[in-house]
């Protein structure tokens, strides 16, 4: 979950118009081609693995007090509020003429895990994942704790060990910025801190992208931080308006930073040997000059930046990845060897397209704004400087399920996984890929009216896929 889509929810219940905006442009990014075509290929499920949304754990026992209910500020009043289930869970993309409950009611007792942003899977069958910023913005999140797990699907069974959860912590104060449990020892990081969206183990550490500065995090097996990094592009550091060096105008009035609010490092794979990590921004870079988004033969696009592990420093070289619709993001990304690697694109729709809403006829037992693309591409890093080569994709849509596995999505041999923010794509052999979504606790509901979606893994079959050149 992410500050802009937060933002985009306040401006959806206060000007249906938007939400119409929103309808049309999910329907049309269904039908446009960009014009620079990809063969799509198949994919067939062969797993699929639920852990529930309301599935909680007990802070550490030297966190504190604070920490032992979560969610006290997700009223779109601000204010805090401390009775548990006193919020009512509303789906983001609802119409606020029909708002669509998730049955998800904060504030919550115990910590979430939920969330899952970037996967990196390892070969005993286990994943390392990371519940993201807590609830979607800064303001809303400094009772979330930042977490990092180790989990394990279980395909047979349909479900989703947890076998360690790690919290971040900064105790030797190596974040250059106020944090909200600065005056404590062991300083546990919060959704106010950071908005953790990527990782990639690499010897004894995790490297975490974050979306906030944008900035990389390294940290050590324990969670505890030992490096900050600012970002560099083309030599300059760029910043967000969550940055921790930016502050807003004294006077009304419009002000730009390089990199929009939520619009930081989402993605970030690693080269197989673990000496470079790259970090992909969510959005295009501001172009001051030209008063422009960064963008080529007419699309948006997206950097990805060098970062070299052993330097510790960004080596100056970046790509260019295209966006097939205008709006639409990416979830995730993660190499499959030296030059090629799998990226999700995807629109801000959830919930089966055949279950949309008729025109001007918002309801609750409907979606508004249904998902319509939602694709993991295989891409090839050329030269520096220049674009990424699209060289085909799967529909995550439209997935054979011969076998009739799907635990839930599933419907006459077919499989849909239409969640609105799918974030982690990962390789798991050379003719299987792994695909998990980010279930918005409280937020997002795009399985069962009244239900907010569970955290779901899926193990897709793509030789075709992996193979494409």
């Amino acid at each position: 979950m992410t500050n802009l889509e937060n933002e985009m929810n306040r401006s959806l219940r206060s000007a249906p118009v938007l939400v119409a905006f929103l309808a049309t442009l999910s329907a049309v990014s269904a039908t446009i081609d960009s014009g620079h075509a990809q063969p799509a290929v198949r994919a067939e499920l062969v797993g699929h693995a639920l852990l529930p949304a309301a599935t909680f754990i007990p802070p550490p026992a030297d966190a504190p007090a604070l920490f032992r209910m979560s969610g006290r500020y997700l009223h779109s009043d601000g204010r805090r509020r401390d009775k548990p289930g006193s919020v009512p869970g509303v789906a983001f993309l609802s119409d606020p003429k029909a708002p669509r409950p998730t049955g998800m009611d904060g504030p919550f007792v115990g910590q979430p895990i939920q969330g899952f942003s970037g996967i990196k899977w390892q070969r005993d069958g286990t994943a390392w994942v990371l519940s993201d910023n807590g609830f979607g913005s800064k303001a809303n999140s400094p009772d979330a704790m930042l977490m990092l797990h180790l989990v394990e699907p279980v395909w047979n069974s349909g479900q989703v060990r947890v076998r360690r959860t790690i919290f971040l912590h900064d105790p030797d104060g190596v974040l250059p910025f106020q944090i909200v449990n600065a005056a404590t020892d062991k300083r546990y990081l919060t959704g106010a801190d950071l908005d953790i969206e990527s990782i990639q183990p690499i010897g004894d550490s995790f490297w975490i992208g974050d979306e906030f500065g944008p900035y990389l995090i390294r940290v050590d097996r324990n969670g505890r931080v030992t490096g900050f990094f600012e970002t560099m592009v083309d030599g300059q550091v760029v910043r967000s308006p969550d940055h921790f060096a930016v502050t807003a105008p004294a006077v009304p009035g419009n002000f730009a930073t390089p990199v929009r609010r939520s619009r930081g490092f989402e993605g970030m794979a690693a080269s197989p040997d673990g000496r470079f990590l790259y970090p992909m921004l969510e959005g295009p870079l501001w172009n001051a000059q030209a008063r422009a988004w960064e963008s080529r033969e007419g699309r948006d696009v997206l950097r990805i930046l060098e970062f070299d592990v052993r330097a510790a420093r960004y080596t100056g070289r970046s790509w260019t990845y295209p966006i097939e619709i205008a709006g639409n993001n990416i979830g995730d990304f993660n190499m499959i060897d030296p030059t090629t690697a799998l990226v999700i694109e995807r629109d801000n729709g959830e919930g089966d397209a055949a279950m949309a809403c008729p025109p001007n006829d918002p309801r609750a037992d409907c979606f508004n704004v249904p998902a319509r693309f939602k694709r993991v591409y295989k891409i090839e890093l050329g030269e520096s400087g220049g674009p990424v080569r699209k060289i085909a994709y799967v529909d995550l849509l439209n997935i054979d399920d011969p076998k009739k596995l799907a635990r839930v999505g599933g419907r006459e041999g077919r499989f849909s996984f239409p969640h609105w923010c799918i974030e982690g794509v990962d390789i798991v052999d050379a003719e299987h890929i792994v695909v998990l979504n980010d279930n918005n606790l409280g937020v997002s509901a795009a399985r069962e009216f009244g239900r907010n979606e569970a955290n779901e893994i899926i193990l897709l079959r793509v030789p075709e896929l992996l193979s494409a050149r």
